[in-house]
């Protein structure tokens, strides 16, 4: 099951981790998860810690197909007062998550003592410098799978004859084989549902994605919360993407995934319980 060294305190999960998201954002693609202002964040951080998040990802950048990100001052502008306030909401205790594919932003945010993770949606194609400053952090990193940028991302969706399974890992794994050289211990990959993507490339990773762990080796993070790959099969919105989202976690978890990164953090534990409890039973029948 999931551990990882939090400043030197090594936090270990019997159950499978559920990772509330935190926008402080006025733009991002579901219009009810933004937190604008210090009391919104506070708010929502203290609710989702007490339905039962195991750890928070607070990011103040956009990056829903198409976006255009802010600079590197606004992003900060915004993160800053949002993760004091998270931390104020929420203690020490629970893990906050920075949500960012800025080496400065990264740095400044684990520094500050404010953020213990980053999270990086380019898997360190967007900044160079984003894997030194991990490893001399020595701080998990979530490492993504994306091409391109938000922008443009979704024009790179041409994975070749290998198919989009095949170059996801050989691309991830690259990656971490490069991140466990420079001594970076806690590698969570994530294989970027939505984020240079197909709607059929993100169903190809998602019936793969006990491949995709096997062959990576590390644990798994699946954030598929409210995203396009619900609402466009189904023909609706994100508002209405509640139950789809369940359904496609609990999938998520049956193929491996150690961590589920939503929106809806209640209904989210419901799910690891539930998915706890027939795992459990199975595992007493011996079936």
């Amino acid at each position: 099951m999931l551990s990882i060294n939090i400043r030197g305190r090594l936090v270990r999960y019997s159950r499978p981790a559920v990772m509330g998201i935190i926008n402080a954002t006025p733009d991002s693609f579901y219009a009810a998860s933004r937190a604008c202002t210090e009391a919104e964040v506070a708010a929502r951080a203290e609710r989702m810690a007490a339905e039962g998040a195991d750890m928070l990802d607070v990011g103040a950048c956009s990056t829903r197909p198409g976006a255009s990100a802010p600079d590197a001052s606004t992003e900060w502008a915004r993160l800053e007062p949002a993760l004091r306030a998270v931390r104020k909401a929420v203690g020490e205790d629970m893990p906050v998550s920075v949500d960012t594919f800025r080496a400065e932003v990264a740095r400044r945010a684990v520094e500050s003592g404010m953020a213990d993770i980053v999270n990086d949606i380019g898997g360190g194609t967007l900044d160079a410098a984003m894997f030194d400053t991990v490893a001399g952090l020595r701080v998990p990193y979530v490492l993504m799978h994306m091409r391109g940028t938000p922008a443009d991302m979704q024009t790179r969706t041409d994975y070749g004859e290998r198919g989009v399974v095949a170059e996801v890992i050989a691309e991830l794994a690259g990656r971490v084989d490069r991140l466990e050289q420079m001594g970076v211990a806690d590698v969570i990959v994530d294989p970027g549902f939505g984020f240079a993507k197909t709607l059929e490339q993100n169903y190809a990773l998602l019936s793969a994605l006990g491949t995709v762990a096997d062959a990576l080796r590390r644990p798994l993070l699946a954030g598929m919360s409210r995203k396009s790959m619900a609402t466009r099969l189904l023909g609706i919105d994100a508002a209405d993407a509640l139950p789809a989202t369940s359904a496609l976690n609990m999938l998520a978890l049956e193929r491996g995934a150690s961590i589920l990164r939503v929106h809806d953090v209640a209904e989210a534990v419901q799910v690891v319980e539930m998915y706890t409890r027939l795992c459990g039973s199975a595992a007493e029948k011996n079936i």
